[in-house]
């Protein structure tokens, strides 16, 4: 193994959660009720302007989708300005990756401004050896361009590295770039179908922490 990938939304940073609240914060008003379980089944994983055309489309509101999008990208803002927590584990294993000399990507369809801050105000940031944002690819995960792109800028064979993801989109990427992919599940659990892809599935960045380790040869 000669370098790490990791997601960002739902593997490294609790984002999820925050978009569930969004969206249930703009449907509020009017009357509308938007669970956990519609979170997970319909938006976890996906781009928000996915996101946000599948919002519109469900329900009838009273805006565009530049103007929903505003909105959306307004309450985040809100949100996460008052911080946003780590995953378990996750600084635990990036300084793991850091002290034994594997380099570390991150693969994130988040726009760059956002995913720096985050990174940023948990005092990460500095631990990634090379960033690849929606901006440097076409086309999002589920196609694979943007593991590729994290492959090649850190001038390893994709199949030299390791994906670290929690959505079934994550997944399905890796597999089609040819990266091992462990998985690492947020609020939604991946269909067996996309486990099957996988090389391990843990509950926490602790327990692959502990996986590495146990494997250190590989590196």
């Amino acid at each position: 193994m000669e370098a790490v990938i990791f997601d960002l939304d739902g593997l490294l940073a609790d984002t999820e959660i925050i978009s569930l609240k969004v969206y249930q914060e703009l449907l509020k008003d009017f009357g509308i009720p938007f669970t956990e379980e519609t979170y997970s089944r319909e938006y976890s994983g996906h781009r928000e302007e996915e996101n946000v055309q599948r919002f519109l489309d469900t329900y009838d509101l009273p805006w565009n989708f530049d103007q929903t999008l505003a909105k959306v990208y307004e309450l985040e803002a809100q949100i996460l300005a008052k911080g946003v927590n780590l995953k378990k584990g996750a600084k635990n294993l990036l300084t793991y990756l850091q002290r034994e000399g594997v380099p570390i990507a991150l693969a994130t369809s988040s726009v760059e401004s956002r995913a720096r801050m985050i990174l940023d105000s948990n005092g990460i940031l500095s631990l990634f050896d090379h960033l690849v944002f929606a901006k440097d690819v076409k086309r999002s995960k589920p196609y694979p361009d943007i593991f590729l792109k994290a492959c090649s800028d850190l001038n390893v064979l994709p199949e030299n590295c390791l994906v670290l993801e929690d959505s079934e989109a994550g997944i399905e990427a890796a597999s089609r770039a040819g990266i091992p992919v462990i998985c690492i599940p947020d609020l939604k659990i991946p269909a067996q179908y996309f486990l099957n892809k996988t090389e391990q599935v843990f509950q926490d960045l602790d327990a692959v922490r502990d996986y590495l380790e146990s494997k250190k040869e590989v590196f």
